[in-house]
């Protein structure tokens, strides 16, 4: 039982930095290409074939 006072901080802080990261990288704008997603979804480059 004496483990949960160390289990429960070390969780709530890794929970904390795994939101920090999403956040700073949604800041930073890397989820951020429309025109790219819409674009690579109607050619046929990686269909039969993978590029190496």
């Amino acid at each position: 039982m004496e483990v949960l006072a160390f289990l429960i901080p070390i969780a709530l802080f890794l929970g904390g930095l795994g939101l920090a990261a999403f956040f700073w990288a949604l800041r930073s704008r890397q989820f951020d290409d429309p025109e790219g997603d819409s674009r690579r979804i109607l050619t046929d480059d990686w269909d039969d074939q993978p590029k190496p």
